[in-house]
């Protein structure tokens, strides 16, 4: 019974990508530089995975482990992404197989008049806002407004995205959940941003805070991923956290959203004990959502030592023909002045009772290698792009 896990750890970067000057990211180390800012850092089971020992990335990695004498528990290497931009659908797609020549579309001045006139008419309502911002500032400084008048806010960021904020007193969640699915259906050819995103709050005057239900609405893939070549041949694909959101329910078989990291590690665990044969895709967004956009580095850093701490809750659960392979979506370094995504290398971790262990699969030259790699172990003919890598892991 085979089955294919994949967790990303949403913007654990590894270092700039030689591209990283023309996304304005050049010197990102979203994980190298919390490694050097962070007393007592260490993530032991991700070293014993080999992360300390990646091409182009031990030099600036710092821990407190004594890595002259580790005892590998799998196999390791970094990936490059090929695709054009550094946010979240493009990272997930290319993972999945999809390598996009052309980035999704961004608005740096807000959304043009036309889109949000006709935007207005279909929801009924005004909207606030329409331009880049903090989602954490935007809603504190427009909150009362918002409150007052029912208009939901409407900002994006340096990612394509359309993020709609409204207080869950005020337009109730399904409500808000609907009105996006209005944009997304809006958001097409020049204006298909790459995500719509449900920004709910709660809470007063000088004190609005974000809640747990957020949810994003994807453009569909543009062509078949992985997902669906499993879904096509029987095999299950089950998605934890926003993956489902991620891939427009395109290829999922079974999905369920998550609140917190430990709630996705929780959720994680409790599907591997299941029997089933497919594919396991599992995305912790607490990295990139509460540490990464917030420049927290001391938060980044206990939230990464945390999922280290609960891994062999994971590995101990792997059965004979799992495979388990860690990696990243994008960078998001919370010691640089930018709050945005960083255009880096991702962390290749593999590990698995068949799996090969100290195998140095060195710089992969696009994130789809994962698709191509889990398309070979289940023996499915496809059009994937990318290079499978299983006959050097088992």
């Amino acid at each position: 019974m085979k089955r294919f896990i994949v967790i990303v750890l949403d913007s654990a970067g590894i270092g700039e990508l030689p591209d990283s000057s023309s996304y304005g990211d050049e010197g990102s180390n979203t994980i190298g530089h919390i490694s050097q800012l962070v007393k007592d850092f260490s993530l032991p089971n991700l070293e014993r995975l080999g992360l300390a020992h990646i091409d182009g990335f031990k030099e600036t990695y710092r821990t407190t482990t004594d890595l002259k004498n580790i005892s590998f528990t799998g196999s390791y290497g970094r990936m490059a992404e090929k695709s054009a931009g550094k946010d979240t659908t493009t990272g997930h797609w290319e993972i999945a197989g999809i390598i996009l020549n052309k980035p999704f579309p961004l608005f740096p001045d807000g959304f043009p008049d036309e889109l949000v006139k006709e935007f207005e008419k279909r929801i009924g309502r005004k909207i606030l806002g329409n331009k880049p911002a903090s989602g954490t500032v935007i809603i504190q400084e427009l909150g009362d407004e918002h409150v007052k008048t029912g208009f939901p806010i409407v900002y994006t960021s340096a990612d394509s995205v359309f993020q709609i904020a409204a207080h869950e007193d005020v337009i109730p969640i399904e409500e808000q959940y609907r009105i996006c699915r209005i944009a997304r259906d809006m958001l097409t050819g020049d204006y298909g941003v790459g995500r719509v995103i449900a920004r709910p709050f709660t809470g007063r005057s000088g004190n609005y805070t974000r809640t747990d239900r957020r949810r994003d609405f994807s453009i569909e893939p543009s062509d078949k991923t992985i997902l669906n070549y499993l879904q096509e041949n029987g095999y299950e694909v089950r998605a934890v956290g926003k993956i489902e959101d991620i891939f427009a329910n395109s290829g999922v078989t079974k999905s369920v959203h998550t609140h917190s990291n430990q709630d996705g590690i929780d959720k994680t665990i409790e599907w591997i004990k299941e029997e089933y044969e497919g594919m396991l895709f599992t995305n912790l967004v607490d990295f990139d959502m509460l540490y990464g956009h917030r420049n927290n580095v001391e938060g980044y850093a206990k939230a990464l030592m945390e999922f280290d701490r609960r891994l062999p809750e994971i590995t101990e659960q792997l059965r004979d023909d799992d495979i388990l392979l860690i990696t990243a979506d994008h960078g998001c370094d919370p010691s640089t002045p930018s709050t945005d995504h960083s255009r880096e290398y991702v962390p290749l971790l593999i590990t698995g009772n068949k799996v090969k262990k100290g195998v140095n699969l060195k710089t992969r030259n696009t994130y789809a290698d994962v698709a191509k790699t889990i398309a070979d172990y289940f023996g499915l003919e496809n059009r994937l792009c990318g290079e499978s890598f299983l006959n050097l892991i088992i």
